[in-house]
């Protein structure tokens, strides 16, 4: 098993990936439904999914900062 610094840094590492990949996928779907037209509950889907994604962000990096401030 690795270090608790490692795992850390994989945990940090994910939750910056999931930050950047739901922010352009928002702005993807935004776009496309824009541009074809679709109804706007894809929109507060899309909307939904991104807020789901930053929060599970948001509680990992919380988890990791109180595991290192112990």
């Amino acid at each position: 098993m690795g270090k608790p610094q490692d795992r850390d840094a994989r945990q940090m590492r994910l939750a910056a990936i999931v930050i950047a990949v739901a922010m352009l996928g928002w702005l993807l779907v935004q776009a496309l439904g824009r541009e074809y037209g679709w109804a706007g509950r894809w929109a507060f889907l899309a909307d939904l999914a991104a807020i789901a994604a930053f929060v599970w962000s948001l509680i990992v990096t919380w988890r990791i900062w109180r595991r290192r401030n112990v």
